[in-house]
């Protein structure tokens, strides 16, 4: 089709195709019936369409709250089974603290002071 319409062109620096010359272009129509059948097939596309968008942002605006409920729900140990024989996080953390206070505190030691160039002179 291309080449056609080209044919029409005039040979110049830019190629313009007036409207009595395109009203003598053949361009293949569908049916009406046919033409009738694509619309309605797009429109229910387009409405499909339109609930999956729907559905993206419901689902986006959800997935902004999924970490934090991730969170919680480990803080509350409910993502995995708990075991009823472990000991509670206060002990455990009472047990670190009390093994820290057992240990020998190091020495620090000052560091020495480096002169600078004004007080060597």
């Amino acid at each position: 089709m291309k080449e056609d319409l080209d044919a029409f062109a005039p040979a110049t620096a830019q190629k313009n195709i007036n409207l009595d010359t395109l009203s003598n272009v053949y361009v293949p129509v569908p049916p009406l019936v046919e033409q009738v059948e694509i619309v309605a097939r797009i429109e229910k596309v387009m409405d499909w369409l339109a609930v999956v968008h729907e559905e993206v942002e419901q689902a986006t605006h959800l997935l902004d709250h999924l970490d934090q409920a991730n969170l919680a729900k480990a803080f509350r140990g409910e993502l995995v089974p708990q075991d009823p024989n472990d000991e509670p996080a206060s002990v455990l953390l009472e047990r670190i603290r009390a093994a820290r206070d057992a240990q020998p505190k190091p020495i620090r030691r000052r560091r020495a002071r480096s002169t600078t160039a004004v007080e060597r002179d």
